[in-house]
């Protein structure tokens, strides 16, 4: 994973941490709702208090709801049984850990409740330290599952950037045009594409070293990324050109992209090791006003096509081919 992702969710994790964790507390007796209350906070706990049913489910429902959830089975509007069908029927991520409160001793309403989705379950009345152990399992399980989401969030990052500069991969970059241009045909919204390649980048590996060239790549991404809107896209293609997506531009707004994008990089020198020395680009232009969804690869070679032409006309430059 490439280190501006990796110091993300570091940061994250380190918040998280900081952050007492928020757990709600639903129960419809206001004695029970002081003591839990009053118990989670010693704890170290964030609580959020529910007085029934209907306003336990709101407070799930929220962007940063409590991931841990102690909910009485009888309550007023909806009860806790009900509560956790709906939780395990929106497959909410992060996973919501619930604590059933309940007076009933039967097997049966237990293996109900255990079925509907609870993952634990107090009798009443029951012990703090119970209690507190409990929310200790809970909260072990939800630190376990932060882990995993963590790591499966790494490997996507790995499977669809480039390594070395955190910009999409070929393989992505390449879906992406690919869904674009079908949003853009349903839409009739026009789409370009900029091929950029850095200029003599043979030189700047004999000069420098493979290192050196390797930090002229990271750079050149990160100046790109500057260039471009929120919503363009910018993909490593291969060895030293790029691949840049423009959604909505039509052929006079693709090219003053385009200018802007050479600009950031030719304007001022690279570095490294204290040395300085300039880095150009030539950028080739295609665009479809009207585009379909497989245009793709024909996009690609005139894109390719347009570079080549800047190219053959001395580099550090744009060149279009625009189709309707």
């Amino acid at each position: 994973m490439f280190p501006d992702r990796q110091l993300a969710i570091v940061a994250e994790r380190v918040l998280q941490a900081q952050a007492p964790m928020k757990v709600l507390a639903a129960e419809d007796n206001p004695v029970f709702q002081s003591m839990l209350r009053a118990m989670l906070t010693k704890w170290g706990y964030e609580a959020v208090v529910a007085r029934d049913g209907n306003e336990a489910w709101q407070a799930l429902q929220a962007p940063d709801g409590p991931c841990l959830a102690i909910l009485d089975w009888m309550m007023p509007g909806l009860d806790g049984v009900e509560i956790c069908r709906r939780v395990r029927e929106a497959s909410r991520e992060p996973y919501v850990y619930i604590i059933l409160l309940t007076a009933r001793t039967d097997s049966r309403d237990l293996v109900e409740g255990m079925e509907a989705g609870a993952d634990d379950y107090l009798t009443k009345p029951f012990e703090a330290h119970e209690l507190r152990v409990r929310l200790r399992a809970g909260q072990r399980i939800l630190d376990l599952q932060q882990q995993l989401l963590a790591a499966r969030e790494a490997l996507r990052e790995q499977a669809t950037h480039d390594n070395l500069t955190g910009l999409l991969n070929r393989g992505s970059i390449l879906e992406t045009l690919r869904n674009e241009l079908a949003r853009s045909n349903r839409e009739g919204q026009p789409v370009a594409v900029l091929m950029v390649d850095l200029d003599r980048f043979k030189q700047v590996n004999d000069t420098f070293g493979h290192l050196g060239g390797d930090n002229v790549l990271r750079e050149a991404a990160r100046r790109m990324k500057g260039a471009i809107r929120s919503y363009d896209a910018v993909g490593r293609y291969g060895g030293e050109e790029f691949l840049i997506l423009l959604p909505g531009c039509e052929g006079a707004t693709a090219l003053v992209q385009a200018e802007r994008i050479r600009e950031a990089l030719s304007a001022e020198a690279f570095e490294f090791n204290g040395r300085p020395f300039p880095v150009t680009c030539s950028i080739g232009v295609s665009c479809r006003t009207h585009p379909d969804g497989g245009d793709s690869d024909a996009l690609i070679r005139e894109a390719d096509e347009a570079l080549y032409a800047a190219k053959d006309h001395g580099r550090d430059r744009v060149s279009a081919m625009c189709r309707g």
